[in-house]
């Protein structure tokens, strides 16, 4: 990964607010960013016939996530998503279509 890609990825990490309700808000600027990291990193999973993929859900342990660049949030792509979660709690913080 670039020296570019990477200064990019930890402002998109720096930038992302919580609100009160602790929704994670993406630019469509910062989604571009996100989707070439993972574009170039994919972490491909298939979505387990019992999961409900939402904002919320606590990604199943069988599931291993990978790590953005500044370790802040980690990410899979399941049915075709980009998918955001908390790696201290393993919950789905921003589902990208």
């Amino acid at each position: 990964m670039t020296f570019r890609s990477t200064l990019a990825v930890t402002i998109l990490l720096a930038g992302t607010a919580f609100a009160a309700a602790q929704t994670v808000v993406v630019t469509p600027e910062e989604q571009v960013v996100v989707r070439e990291y993972v574009k170039t990193n994919p972490v491909i999973v298939e979505r387990p016939s019992n999961f409900e993929l939402v904002v919320g859900a606590i990604i199943p342990d069988i599931l291993k996530p990978g790590a953005l660049a500044d370790n802040k949030y980690q990410y899979v792509v399941m049915d075709g998503r980009t998918v955001l979660i908390d790696p201290q709690t393993r919950k789905v913080v921003y589902i990208m279509d």
